[in-house]
């Protein structure tokens, strides 16, 4: 099974929305099989509002900001959905958003937003969780400052209303995430523990935690995702361009090959490739009578002979005709 492989646009379109339409085609270019948006305003997330509460300063590439400034540069305007969409469901991608409050809910049905992905931050939000569960679309929640208890709600809130199709990411909520913290064994626990999908929302420098989360299970791949760093903007130092991008939907494709499957039955280049392998051979001429030893049958490439499990069987018996160097032994020729 394939996983999805999405490009996260975030914050990458530097307000323009020619951009943030570029950045869409250069996402299918590169190999994504979705673009996911994320749909708030300032208004919807914070509170315009300069006390300390509402500083950044938990060692973040943001601190020193205030929350309502940060997110009013970084929203996708909602004017630019629908055409974003559009865009995206012509350039054959999956395009679905994480709402950030109940009105984002709405406005996403509207677009008939095909998945809704709650943000690792949200994950004790469970009146949105709850809401956006009722439209019975697949749920996609990371759980990047989850506590299991966190985790179990959210699960649980989802499953109250009826709706079972439930996938987890796996997220080190850190902008770049350090790869010694991406604890990537939480992917197949997370399946297990809850009985759900599960996946890797992935922050970190590179490709190798992608490539690795795939080789664990992971049905869903969100990476961030920008045209060039060189635009700058909130997200754009831990994002991937185009080249980086394609590169890693090209190893998780071979990953997942190299997976494969279960299968102790050999292929037929196993079975033509076992000539290479040992058997029984006669290492010297030998004569009517003569005693097997191991100078004269030897176990030896290739592979056509008796097979070598039957050399102590036959040692110390005698040959009953005359034999050549290089013939395969048989055990037709051997006295019983």
């Amino acid at each position: 099974m394939k996983s999805l492989i999405v490009a996260e646009l975030s914050a990458n379109h530097n307000g323009k929305k020619s951009i943030a339409i570029d950045t869409v085609k250069a996402a299918k270019r590169a190999g994504a099989g979705a673009i996911k948006l994320q749909t708030y305003t300032a208004d919807t997330l914070t509170l315009n509002c300069h006390n300390d509460d509402f500083k950044i300063k938990q060692g973040t590439l943001w601190d020193g900001r205030y929350f309502y400034d940060l997110y009013k540069e970084a929203y996708t305007p909602w004017e630019w959905h629908e055409e974003l969409f559009h865009v995206a469901r012509e350039e054959g991608l999956i395009c679905f958003s994480t709402p950030f409050d109940k009105t984002a809910v709405d406005f996403l049905e509207e677009l008939n937003n095909p998945i809704y992905k709650i943000a690792s931050f949200e994950i004790t939000d469970v009146n949105l969780i709850e809401y956006a569960a009722k439209k019975m679309k697949p749920m996609v929640i990371s759980t990047g400052i989850a506590t299991l208890e966190d985790i179990q709600l959210a699960v649980d809130t989802c499953r109250k209303v009826g709706n079972n199709d439930i996938t987890l990411l796996k997220c080190t909520s850190s902008y770049p995430a350090p790869i010694d913290e991406a604890n990537l064994m939480m992917i197949p626990d997370l399946a297990k523990h809850f009985g759900v999908k599960s996946g890797l929302s992935d922050h970190t420098i590179g490709s190798v935690s992608a490539i690795v989360a795939v080789t664990l299970g992971a049905v869903m791949i969100e990476k961030h995702f920008i045209i060039d760093r060189s635009i700058g903007g909130p997200d754009a130092a831990f994002s991937m361009n185009e080249g980086e991008f394609s590169r890693m939907v090209q190893d998780i494709r071979c990953a997942e090959k190299a997976i494969g499957r279960v299968d102790y039955e050999p292929t037929e280049k196993m079975l033509s490739g076992r000539v290479f392998s040992r058997s029984l051979y006669v290492a010297e001429d030998m004569k009517k009578g003569e005693i097997i030893t191991e100078q004269n049958v030897r176990s030896v490439r290739p592979g056509y002979g008796l097979h070598p499990k039957y050399l102590k069987e036959i040692l110390g018996k005698k040959v009953n005709r005359d034999l050549t160097k290089g013939t395969r032994v048989d055990m037709i020729y051997i006295e019983q």
